[in-house]
C-alpha cells in the first residue's frame, strides 16, 4: 500500500483496518457453527475477532489463524488482544474500553495508559523470549512463529519499554508526514480536512464522524479523548522503522508511517445496531464516532467477559503436539543463544509476571496491586500467530488441506491471493475480501478497478461471488464445488 504517492495518506504500515468490524461467521449464506477455523490475512487489529467471538453460540469453538505483513503489526495485535482479555476484576470495564481505544487510535496517550502499555509489553516480551515453554495466555499462541520473528517481537517490545532517545517527538513525526503528504497545500490544510470529511467521508456514509474530532485527529493523531487528562505521551506501539535510501545506503528511520487520512474511527465508530446512537437533532448527529466506538467496544468486551473466566495465576504450558511438523519443515531452527541474550537484555518494568514463570524484584503492596492485571480465558477460542511468509507455504502442508472454513483478506493483502488458496479452503468455505471504499486517495474509477481485480483473483482461486452480496465494503465469495 505504499507504492507511490497514490496511497501515501494510507501509509505503508496498516495500524488499523479500513472497514467496520464484521462477524466473519455470519457473512456467508449460512452461519458457520460448531468447530470453525478462520484465516485472517492482514487484519491489522482485532475488530473482526472480537465481533466474531460476540456472535458465537455456547457450543461453538473458534480457532483464528493470523498472518500479518510486518512484525510491528503482529506486536500490536498481541497488545490489543492482551488488553481485550484483561479481566474486569483487574481493570474496570469502562477504563478497559478507554485504554483500548487510546492505544488503538492515539499517537499520544495519558500517563496511566502508558503504564498499562508498558506492563503488557513486559509480559509479552517474557512470553516470546521464553520460547516453547510458556505462552502469554492459553488463547494466544505464538508458537508457530519463527525464532527470528520472536527475536524481532522481543526487540519491538523492548523499544516500547525503552524508546530510543534520538528520535523526534511523535507530534513532529506526525506533522512531517502531513507536510510531506500535502506538500504546497499544507498552509490550507484545514480546508483540505473539511473537504475530505464532507465530500468524501460523509458521502461514503460516515456522517457520525464529528468535524472537530476528525480535524484534531488529522492535526495531531489523537482520535479518542474519552477522559479529561493530558494526552502528551507518545504511543510507542504506533512507531515503526521505515527504510529509506540515502547516499546509496539504506537507512532505517523511526517514525509514524500509518494512516493520516481515513482515521481509526472506521473499525468501531461508523456502524452500530443501536439506532439510538444514530439519532439526529436539527439534521446533526447527536452522537459521534467516538461515542459509537466506545459503545461498540463496551458491548464486545461485555460479550467477551460473559464467555470468559479468570484463570489461576500459573498458566499451563501450551500444547505443541501439532507444532512439530510446522517448525521442522517450515521454520529453520536458530540457535537459542540469541534468545538467551535477548532475555538477559530484556528491561524489567516494575510489575508482577501475571502468571509467567519469571521472578521480579520485590515490590510494595501498593505497586503490586496497581500494576497486576489478570487475563481471562475465553472458552472455545484460540488465536494462532503464523509466520509472515506462511500463506505461500500453507498449501504445501497436509494439516491445512481443506482446513479453513472462512478466509478474510484485507485490501492491503489482496495481491497475495493465489489459485493455491482453494487447496486450504474447506468445502463451502467463505472468502471475504476488504474493498477500498474508505481509502480516500483513490478515485471512483480506481475503486471500481480494485473491485474488478478482486473478482478476477477470487475466481482464479476457485471462489464464486455470493449472489446476495451487495456490500461495497466487503466482497463475499463461496468456494465452488469441485
Amino acid at each position: 500500500m505504499c507504492a507511490g504517492r497514490t496511497l501515501e495518506g494510507a501509509g505503508c504500515v496498516t495500524w488499523w483496518g479500513f472497514s467496520p468490524a464484521l462477524d466473519l461467521l455470519g457473512a456467508g449464506p449460512e452461519r458457520e457453527q460448531g468447530e470453525v477455523n478462520v484465516l485472517l490475512l492482514g487484519c491489522a487489529d482485532p475488530r473482526h475477532i472480537l465481533k466474531t467471538i460476540a456472535g458465537l453460540k455456547d457450543n461453538d469453538t473458534l480457532s483464528v489463524w493470523l498472518i500479518e505483513n510486518s512484525m510491528e503489526v503482529v506486536a500490536r495485535q498481541l497488545l490489543l488482544l492482551f488488553l481485550s482479555l484483561t479481566s474486569t476484576d483487574s481493570m474496570g470495564l469502562h477504563e478497559k474500553v478507554e485504554v483500548f481505544l487510546e492505544v488503538l487510535g492515539n499517537t499520544e496517550i495519558r500517563s496511566q495508559t502508558e503504564e498499562i502499555l508498558k506492563y503488557a509489553a513486559t509480559q509479552l516480551s517474557l512470553s516470546v523470549s521464553d520460547m516453547l515453554s510458556t505462552q502469554i495466555h492459553p488463547c494466544l499462541d505464538t508458537g508457530f512463529l519463527k525464532y527470528k520473528e520472536r527475536d524481532e517481537l522481543a526487540r519491538i517490545f523492548k523499544e516500547w519499554l525503552q524508546p530510543p532517545s534520538s528520535i523526534l517527538p511523535i507530534s513532529k513525526t506526525w506533522d512531517s508526514r502531513v507536510r510531506q503528504y500535502l506538500g504546497s497545500r499544507y498552509d490550507s490544510k484545514h480546508g483540505i480536512y473539511d473537504w475530505d470529511l464532507t465530500m468524501k467521508m460523509y458521502q461514503k456514509g460516515c456522517g457520525v464522524i464529528n468535524k472537530q474530532q476528525y480535524v484534531k485527529w488529522r492535526d495531531r493523531g489523537v482520535a479518542f479523548e474519552l477522559r479529561e487528562g493530558h494526552y502528551q505521551i507518545a504511543n510507542q506501539s504506533l512507531l515503526s522503522n521505515r527504510i529509506f535510501g540515502h547516499r546509496r545506503e539504506k537507512v532505517a528511520v523511526r517514525g509514524y508511517w500509518g494512516d493520516i487520512v481515513s482515521s481509526p474511527y472506521l473499525g468501531f465508530g461508523i456502524e452500530t445496531d443501536d439506532k439510538e446512537l444514530l439519532k439526529k437533532h436539527n439534521n446533526q448527529h447527536v452522537k459521534t464516532a467516538q461515542d459509537i466506538s466506545f459503545a461498540n467496544v463496551l458491548a464486545l468486551f461485555q460479550s467477551l467477559s460473559n464467555r470468559g473466566s479468570t484463570p489461576p495465576l500459573l498458566l499451563q504450558a501450551s500444547d505443541h503436539r501439532d507444532r512439530e511438523e510446522c517448525q521442522t519443515s517450515e521454520i529453520q531452527p536458530e540457535s537459542h543463544s540469541s534468545l538467551s541474550h535477548r532475555k538477559e537484555q530484556l528491561p524489567t518494568h516494575d510489575c508482577p509476571s501475571a502468571g509467567l514463570s519469571k521472578k521480579h524484584p520485590p515490590q510494595s503492596e501498593a505497586q503490586e496491586k496497581s500494576l497486576h492485571y489478570e487475563l481471562m480465558t475465553v472458552s472455545g477460542v484460540r488465536v494462532f500467530f503464523l509466520p509472515l511468509d506462511s500463506l505461500t507455504k500453507l498449501p504445501e502442508k497436509h494439516r491445512y488441506s481443506r482446513f479453513f472454513n472462512t478466509i478474510y483478506c484485507s485490501a492491503s493483502m489482496v495481491h497475495n491471493l493465489k489459485p493455491a488458496l482453494k487447496s486450504i479452503a474447506a468445502p463451502k468455505a467463505i472468502l471475504i475480501v476488504e474493498l477500498c471504499k474508505y481509502l480516500l486517495d483513490l478515485s471512483k474509477e480506481q475503486e471500481a478497478g480494485f473491485t474488478e481485480k478482486v473478482n478476477e483473483i477470487s475466481l482464479a482461486a476457485g471462489f464464486s461471488p455470493e449472489q446476495e452480496d451487495t456490500s461495497d465494503v466487503h466482497a463475499v465469495f463461496t468456494l465452488q464445488e469441485q
